[in-house]
């Protein structure tokens, strides 16, 4: 009993390995073609999560419009986009428009543009954000404003002037990538919790709105999205429960991870989508259901910044 035993394990190890690897191909080869030939909007494509969203939609043979405010930065991703394109597989060439969400004069004139040169747009990743931080009382309020156009007030000007497309072709998907900081207010990030807060609102609404249209909302919610190279540190965050708790909100989810969870999320229509590890979706649980015990662990933990001095 006990050598069958040690027979059949590898081999079950073997197929069970086998089917994870086909159940990913078939994933992927699926992904790709719900977006093949449709046209997909990319906000902030300049940023990290941008160009990976740029690379798998591209991958996709989707027809992108690459949006950012520097020029210089999107020429460079259009370059990389069109150099590791397979010449084996249909790909179309990004159109690339200048934009910034903050501008909110210029981003009625953006959708036209798009509009007149596709006559649609099937997909929108409304990836844009700005950050702040800082005690409330010395954030300006003209940044507060700036911190709102960019994250709220940018990001649902452009998807109103792109929505009534959609409802007339009763086809569509927007994808708003927002952050866990829309259901959980983290202290000091006042502006950028609000807008975010304020930016789920809206999209939450709308999602109810548009349902008989058959156009779909959706929001991914990573914690935070991290840089390609930078990890977790030592230091001394290991002192107390709140430190290792904010080093764990912290470090989120790499762009590659979150851009391939955008690209699952179209493919399924999945309505909201949180990328956070144990520690942050806990909390958002004692905030819903033990709310004085969430105030008062988030107090200690200002009293504890505001007294012990910070590395560098």
């Amino acid at each position: 009993m006990g050598v069958t035993a040690v027979l059949v394990l590898p081999l079950l190890l073997l197929g069970i390995s086998g089917l994870l690897f086909i159940y990913q191909e078939v994933s992927r080869l699926w992904s790709k073609s719900a977006v093949q030939n449709k046209v997909v909007v990319i906000t902030d494509a300049i940023s990290g999560l941008g160009k990976e969203c740029a690379r798998v939609f591209h991958t996709g043979g989707a027809r992108l419009v690459l949006c950012g405010k520097n020029w210089e930065r999107l020429q460079t991703l259009y370059d990389a986009l069109i150099s590791v394109a397979d010449p084996s597989k249909q790909t179309f060439t990004p159109k690339l428009v200048l934009l910034d969400l903050s501008d909110i004069s210029c981003v009625q004139d953006v959708a036209k543009e798009v509009l007149d040169c596709y006559g649609c747009v099937d997909i929108l990743i409304s990836n844009a954000s700005m950050k702040v931080k800082g005690p409330a009382h010395k954030i300006s309020l003209e940044l507060d404003k700036k911190i709102m156009d960019a994250n709220y007030f940018g990001p649902i000007t452009l998807t109103k002037a792109l929505l009534p497309n959609m409802i007339s072709r009763r086809t569509g998907q927007i994808v708003l990538v927002n952050n866990i900081q829309g259901r959980l207010g983290i202290p000091f990030r006042t502006a950028y919790a609000a807008s975010k807060h304020a930016a789920l609102g809206f999209f939450d609404c709308l999602r109810a709105e548009v349902e008989e249209f058959d156009v779909v909302v959706s929001t991914v919610s990573p914690t935070f999205i991290r840089s390609y190279h930078v990890d977790p540190g030592q230091g001394n965050w290991e002192a107390s429960v709140w430190k290792f708790f904010f080093r764990k909100l912290t470090y989120g989810a790499h762009p590659v991870d979150v851009a391939e969870e955008v690209m699952r999320t179209v493919r399924r229509k999945k309505q909201e989508v949180f990328l956070a590890n144990p520690i942050p979706r806990a909390a958002m649980y004692v905030r819903t259901f033990f709310p004085e015990f969430f105030f008062a662990v988030v107090a200690c933990g200002v009293k504890e910044k505001l007294n012990v001095p910070e590395e560098g």
